[in-house]
């Protein structure tokens, strides 16, 4: 009787050990982006910036057409690079030197590389940290996002020596001067506040504002599911439920960017010409979220800035916190200790363009 041999032809993802710095990934999959994509990310999260909901009134301001959502663009980004950076991570531990470098596009295409640029090996043995810089390319070549980030990883062989320590210096913010270029000039004269949702520019925020941005969205379990199969983001614990129940939580966890994107969508009341997002000093996950919680998020103004030989937008630096099951009136963010309040599931830092 012959014996059939087992050959292994699936994909169980990276490693710890399995990264060595200098090395660079190419993601599979590229990805044309639709309007059907767009629709489906409006249903989901009920966007209304006047840029990314209307072409006339992205045409009139001085783009070709509606881009894609900023947002929405660093989930495709990002979903490319989960098999090989993440799938087999713990947790997603920050984002660095985030830089949105040209508009996106229906039609274009996206694709993802990462350069793995540090690694350093946790006192337990069992894991690590993988820090990589992932750079985000259309059909051109041209590079339309580009970020640094850092993940814990597993160890699939405990006993597989340490690597050596390399940790990247990164930037702790984004300096304004390196961003706005995927901001076309704008037309201001055309420029229809009543039509955008508000007539508060750049030069009506001070810094010190807190906006509360009152609106709660409640997640629901086949919402967040479809968003991260929207993205193609193959990361288990938010699909194999079977699996997750024997876990700590003891259900799916809903993905972080889809806590960002709510967030950033109930942003617009408050900020409904802040419709760019220029570039991310830093997030940070602050607890678990699932299907269920209803999310609630406010704003503080940090800084503001020009734009680099602009006169027709600024820029605000923005520190979102969303919280779930607490509407935000009392503004919950950092308690004197510097701990975040129960409660806070996200803390965003991050840059945004407005006419002046």
């Amino acid at each position: 009787m012959t014996q059939t041999q087992k050959i292994d032809r699936t994909v169980t993802g990276n490693y710890f050990e399995d990264f060595k710095v200098g090395e660079q990934i190419v993601h599979a999959t590229p990805r044309t982006v639709t309007v059907g994509d767009v629709s489906v990310y409006t249903a989901l999260y009920s966007g209304r910036f006047a840029v990314q909901s209307s072409d006339a009134f992205a045409q009139s301001i001085g783009y070709p057409r509606s881009p894609i959502d900023d947002v929405l663009v660093f989930h495709f980004v990002i979903g490319k690079t989960v098999p090989d950076v993440s799938r087999n991570a713990i947790a997603n531990l920050g984002y660095a030197e985030f830089r949105f470098l040209a508009p996106v596009y229906p039609g274009d295409t996206i694709a993802s590389t990462s350069d793995v640029i540090g690694v350093k090996q946790n006192s337990s043995g069992k894991n690590g940290t993988v820090y990589v810089r992932t750079t985000g390319r259309n059909q051109n070549g041209e590079e339309v996002l580009s970020f640094a980030r850092w993940v814990m990883v597993v160890k699939r062989d405990l006993d597989a020596p340490a690597p050596e320590t390399v940790i990247p210096e990164l930037d702790k913010t984004v300096s304004p001067e390196t961003l706005g270029k995927a901001l076309p000039p704008l037309k201001l004269t055309v420029y229809d506040y009543g039509l955008a949702g508000s007539p508060r520019r750049w030069d009506d925020y001070a810094v010190g504002d807190k906006i509360d941005h009152v609106d709660g969205q409640t997640i629901e379990e086949a919402e967040h599911q479809m968003a991260t199969r929207l993205y193609q983001n193959t990361a288990r614990v938010h699909f194999n439920q079977h699996r997750e129940s024997q876990e700590r939580f003891g259900r799916r966890l809903v993905y972080g960017g889809h806590i960002i994107s709510i967030a950033r969508s109930l942003s617009f009341n408050g900020l409904a010409n802040a419709f760019h997002v220029l570039g991310l000093n830093g997030a940070r996950h602050a607890a678990p979220s699932f299907a269920g919680d209803t999310i609630y998020a406010w704003s503080e103004v940090l800084e503001k800035a020009e734009l680099p030989g602009r006169s027709d937008a600024g820029a605000l630096r923005l520190r979102t916190f969303a919280v779930k099951d607490r509407n935000c009136a009392d503004f919950p963010g950092l308690m004197e200790d510097g701990q975040l309040e129960d409660g806070v599931v996200l803390d965003m830092d991050y840059w945004v363009a407005l006419p002046r």
